[in-house]
């Protein structure tokens, strides 16, 4: 990955939150200063890269941004109490304005995330009215109205010079008012149920290793095909030794949600395997020593212990089906194309001997020692050998492990993560010339927007709002019958609302078509990368390529992102201004022992 000496350094500056930006605008330099063949255009790309990051809102990452829909927005909606949509109020009745989360001298980025389910995603919308985010995305400490932070250019230098260096798409909206699981349903397949009869996965419960999908997924119309494609992770998510701290520095977050499609097998994985086989080995001692601590307690106090060795025993017995049941041998009783999906969509780190190993790195910063946990091995190890031999696939999804996903729980360490994608594809010229990278968010965590997406209207109700003859939105809408026709949910959790669109979230598209910190503003969501892709791959093979679980509404409102490419015609592209490290990179390092943002002032309220 680097020398060791160089990953010190660079985990030295991932302890206090502050990413890598001392040496990533240098990645954003070398991929602009690669051209393309003159008159090429998107077209001639031969490598699609997709990474889709966590729960970051468009205003709450870019909306400091010039030229963008931000905080200078003039085409800004009005509140029902006639307030600029930006003054929100509380259940008090106390007024607050969106203030800025100062990364490196308040402890912010530390201190997690805000609401993101189906009920306050639908509530803090409130039918349109859109006034109701301080009530429905409370933070733990329910006086301070975190939903309303945001960051600016000297916090996240990095992501503003990526996109003062390519496209940025503010009109770029999650796919459903919903968390993760959902919007990273649509992301892989178009949709989020069965057919129009069943019930939508709104929840991020929904759709589990317990619950698992069956539909036709996007991956599996590229093998149909015959076109090439990967979705790369350090390690999955199913059961594998990792725990704790490792698992959240090594396996993919749950982002890969072909994990929870039947057809994929997941259980097949060999990291998933091994550990069936050392738990049933390990087991039966655990059990044994559970017995004879019983007996030498009262029945009182071995009541606990009681109930712990009922579920290691139940534990064995599942284990030990679970072995025969996913051994390699019925692995190999796939069908061909059964077992490639398995081994693409789950293609890991398994060659590196560090894959599943932390190490604790030790460094000085202003003589004062620092240590922190970060990853042994590489974690972009395949997709490092992949694109260097030469074997980068059409198409490739990469997805991040949790504390490289920008999640709330990480603070901000997946600049990082980007800036090493960078380094990998323009490390030989030849790639990057003929490669799109992607980077998008599957929602917007509890985070402010003030842009209120577009949503399909209720069927057969003409007062929620018209769509042209033939667009049928049933599948776009949940109403309180199916809600409630679950009986596992409780009343209080039951919404009645469009699935989508959801919240606006970044999306920067990093190309030699796409260079020169343009704003492309037609609207998009999730989706988009699958139309872009259908369009891209139509060209290309001479085929027909087209997911057809995307809805006729969304083809309708969204579009496919080829608006955001322009050919190159031998230019020259101005490089951007990048920040500099030491301005912002000086008190970083103690920023998760500092207070929370102080300069929040409540709006006087009105008479």
């Amino acid at each position: 990955m680097d020398t060791r000496r160089e990953f010190i350094k660079k985990a030295s500056l991932l302890a206090g939150g502050a990413g890598l930006w001392s040496n990533l605008p240098a990645s954003i330099q070398k991929a602009l200063s690669i051209n393309p063949e003159p008159g090429s255009t998107f077209e001639d790309a031969e490598h699609i890269v997709f990474l889709m990051q966590e729960n970051r809102s468009f205003d709450h990452a870019y909306g400091m941004l010039q030229g963008v829909r931000g905080f200078n927005d003039p085409r800004f909606i009005n509140l029902p109490n006639q307030n600029p949509v930006w003054l929100q109020t509380n259940g008090k009745g106390d007024t607050y304005a969106p203030f800025r989360l100062d990364i490196k001298d308040t402890k912010v980025t530390w201190i997690g995330g805000l609401p993101h389910s189906w009920p306050d995603q639908v509530d803090a919308r409130n039918g349109g009215k859109y006034d109701q985010w301080l009530v429905a995305k409370q933070f733990a400490d329910k006086n301070f109205p975190m939903t309303m932070g945001h960051y600016t250019r000297e916090d996240l230098p990095f992501y503003y010079a990526l996109a003062d260096a390519f496209t940025i798409c503010d009109q770029h909206f999650c796919a459903s008012l919903t968390g993760t699981t959902t919007n990273r349903t649509f992301f892989w397949t178009g949709k989020i149920r069965a057919d129009k009869s069943s019930k939508a996965d709104v929840r991020n419960a929904d759709l589990y290793y317990n619950k698992e999908a069956s539909w036709k997924t996007f991956p599996e119309r590229l093998e149909e095909n015959g076109i090439p494609w990967k979705v790369y992770q350090n390690e999955i998510s199913v059961q594998t030794e990792l725990n704790g701290d490792a698992d959240s520095l090594l396996s993919n977050f749950t982002d890969n949600n072909l994990e929870w499609f039947s057809q994929y097998n997941v259980r097949f994985h060999k990291a998933h395997y091994d550990f069936l086989k050392k738990r049933t080995a390990e087991l039966p001692a655990e059990i044994e020593q559970l017995k004879s601590q019983i007996k030498t307690l009262n029945k009182n106090q071995a009541a606990k212990l009681q109930k712990k060795l009922k579920q290691k025993t139940e534990q064995l017995e599942k284990y030990k089906e679970e072995i025969i049941a996913w051994s390699p041998e019925n692995f190999e009783k796939l069908s061909d194309f059964e077992k490639s999906i398995h081994q693409k969509a789950f293609t890991t780190n398994v060659n590196d001997p560090d894959y599943h190993q932390t190490a604790l790195f030790s460094y000085e910063e202003d003589g004062v020692k620092r240590e922190i946990e970060m990853p042994k091995g590489d974690i972009l190890h395949q997709f490092r050998q992949d694109v260097n031999s030469g074997k980068l696939p059409t198409v490739s999804w990469l997805v991040a492990p949790q504390y490289f996903s920008d999640h709330p729980s990480a603070p901000w360490f997946g600049a990082w993560y980007v800036s090493e994608v960078f380094d990998i594809l323009t490390k030989n010229p030849e790639v990057w010339k003929k490669t799109i990278f992607i980077l998008n968010y599957d929602e917007n965590d509890g985070y402010f927007d003030h842009v209120p997406p577009f949503v399909a209207p209720k069927p057969n109700d003409p007062a929620s709002g018209k769509v042209s003859n033939g667009i049928d939105t049933s599948e776009e809408y949940v109403t309180m019958h199916e809600e409630l026709s679950h009986t596992d949910l409780d009343t209080k959790d039951a919404r009645e609302s469009p699935v989508g669109l959801g919240y606006r979230v970044p999306m920067v598209i990093a190309s030699p078509w796409s260079r020169g910190g343009w704003v492309n503003s037609q609207v998009s969501n999730i989706t988009s990368t699958l139309q872009f892709l259908e369009k891209f791959l139509s060209k290309k093979t001479g085929k027909e390529i087209r997911e057809p679980n995307i809805s006729d509404w969304r083809r309708m409102i969204t579009g496919d992102l080829t608006s955001a490419f322009r050919p190159y015609r031998s230019e020259k592209i101005k490089l951007p201004a990048f920040v500099k490290k030491d301005p912002f990179i000086e008190k970083i390092n103690n920023a998760k022992y500092k207070k929370l943002p102080h300069a929040i002032k409540r709006l006087a309220k009105k008479r």
